[in-house]
């Protein structure tokens, strides 16, 4: 009953809702999307930040470059990691050596409050990345900046970047969510002796040049976005306002689509995304999520799962087929059952070499010496219910056959990335994928001893980082294959991370919605969307 209650107040309040905005506005330039987890941030450099909070930067904040734009084989419109085009730089150059990248800002792209974007900006918003620590700079890391004295003002709309050596992934990096660009002076205006770069002011407060400014911000109820007039980096949006509402019942917000009161339900669930498919007066659209999987992951440097030979054994106790078939509704590609655990080649992702065996898994406890089994908690995120309660739930279920027992510990959405940050949790499920597509930049993120937030298996090897290092580097294609190769064969045979499946990203939408873009961050772009 009190879902219900639920379902039917939430219903009203959007029916309310709209009609102030859609009187003020055409209804063909507004917008009303729902979804399970919203923002717990407008800074993408707080700690903490949340994935919906990625999709709110996009679309408030510019960034040097972005990229291009392409059809995927399944129609969807989707985005093209091999094409960079300007945002706030008009132009760059890169020295022949790889080392000095130099940009040059369009002179007229102005800050929601109406002041010049300068190279000022640019620096002081590179400097607050490399230095507030945890993901931000160590995504900056994955370009190899790192420190501030890599930026360098060359004159109001000129700037320099150096790097310490050759970095194919610097450019791309800057075309990312975190390289957002901030009104400096503004944000300057809210620092402290013990908030030096704002955090606190940012986290509630938009300082962008973006293509939309926040009209409105109720963490774990609503953003609105209004078009920003007189934004430069890009075509105007057809969208003047954008309402973006959390609704964290799945079959609420199906319901709201096949009502028609709202225009879109973003990351449905594999179930819905099947079941809408079917259903002639709406649209879905979806795609696998490149370099993207879902896994289990045990801390290393918690006991028992220190021992090999436990993580061995939770391996093979994984009812994979039940979860894929359960959690993703077979809506992805699995990861799991390889014949072999040494890899035949470099695709990413690839299925590792575990299947489900509770007697193999049995054995592997006794010989580990845990005979009788032993407890842990297992967690996971309630922003990610839909696909992480079902995999827990299972887990837990199969894990208790040979004698481990599991306190499941649900954790609020807001609150994951920075219980993620402490790498407290012995064993969780949760999803990764990588922003660019390519194995090494997972691997570097996931795998490598500087232990980003996504290492939530604390896991460090000296020997695998060299792989990741060398692969990283190289522009050679045979060095980089073999050294994936090795990455891939070692992640198996350690097992501090046992992945489940590819999942997809699919959104429905009413059938007049145009131009959904699939997006590496995962979240909706809103500068193209069209309402027909």
């Amino acid at each position: 009953m009190r879902w219900k209650c639920v379902a039917v107040c939430l219903l009203a309040g959007v029916g309310m809702f709209l009609a102030g905005p859609v009187q003020a506005s055409s209804r063909d330039e507004t917008f009303v999307i729902v979804r399970e987890q919203g923002p717990n941030s407008l800074d993408i450099m707080g700690i903490g930040t949340n994935r919906p909070a990625y999709g709110l930067s996009w679309n408030v904040y510019d960034r040097l470059v972005t990229y291009g734009k392409k059809r995927h084989p399944s129609g969807t419109r989707m985005y093209d990691y091999e094409k960079i085009e300007p945002e706030l730089a008009e132009s760059w150059s890169i020295s022949d050596d790889g080392k000095t990248l130099v940009f040059h800002l369009r002179k007229d792209a102005v800050f929601h409050d109406g002041s010049p974007v300068t190279a000022e900006d640019v620096k002081w918003s590179f400097d607050r990345a490399v230095s507030v620590g945890g993901f931000p700079s160590f995504q900056m890391s994955a370009g190899s900046m790192t420190n501030p004295e890599q930026f360098t003002v060359l004159d109001a709309h000129t700037i320099k970047v150096t790097l310490p050596r050759r970095d194919k992934l610097a450019l791309p990096n800057l075309g990312t969510p975190v390289p957002a660009v901030i009104n400096a002076k503004l944000a300057r205006q809210h620092a402290t002796d013990k908030d030096p770069w704002a955090l606190e002011w940012l986290k509630n407060n938009d300082a962008g040049s973006g293509a939309y400014t926040v009209g409105a911000y109720k963490p774990g109820v609503e953003v609105v976005y209004r078009r920003f007039e007189n934004w430069k980096s890009g075509p105007k949006p057809a969208l003047k306002t954008v309402i973006e509402r959390t609704v964290p019942s799945a079959a609420t917000r199906r319901a709201m689509l096949e009502r028609g009161d709202v225009d879109m339900s973003f990351d449905l669930s594999p179930k819905d995304a099947a079941d809408m498919s079917q259903n002639t007066k709406i649209k879905v659209l979806g795609q696998p999520i490149e370099n993207c999987m879902w896994f289990i992951d045990m801390n290393v440097t918690k006991s028992p799962f220190d021992n090999l030979k436990v993580r061995q054994a939770v391996a093979y106790a994984v009812p994979y087929e039940a979860i894929f078939e359960t959690a993703a509704y077979r809506q992805g590609a699995i990861l799991y059952g390889a014949s072999s655990p040494v890899p035949q080649n470099a695709d990413w992702p690839q299925p590792y070499a575990f299947h489900t065996d509770l007697e193999k898994a049995r054995q592997l406890l006794v010989e580990a010496g845990f005979p009788d089994g032993f407890e842990t908690t297992l967690s996971y995120n309630l922003g990610t219910a839909t696909w992480g309660e079902p995999a827990a739930l299972l887990l837990q279920e199969n894990l208790k056959k040979i004698g481990i027992v599991t306190t499941i510990e649900k954790v609020p959405g807001s609150n994951w990335r920075t219980e993620m940050g402490k790498k407290n949790m012995p064993l969780l499920v949760d999803n990764m994928g990588g922003w660019l597509n390519y194995a090494d930049y997972f691997f570097y993120w996931n795998y490598h001893s500087q232990n980003g937030v996504f290492n939530t298996m604390s896991y460090q090897n000296k020997v695998m980082d060299r792989y990741i290092d060398a692969a990283r580097t190289t522009d050679d294609p045979d060095v980089y294959r073999t050294n994936i190769i090795q990455c891939i064969a070692m992640a198996n045979a350690d097992a501090p991370r046992l992945p489940l499946f590819q999942p997809n990203l699919d959104a429905a939408m009413q059938k007049n919605i145009e131009n959904y873009t699939y997006w590496f961050h995962r979240q909706v772009d809103y500068r193209d969307i069209l309402k027909k």
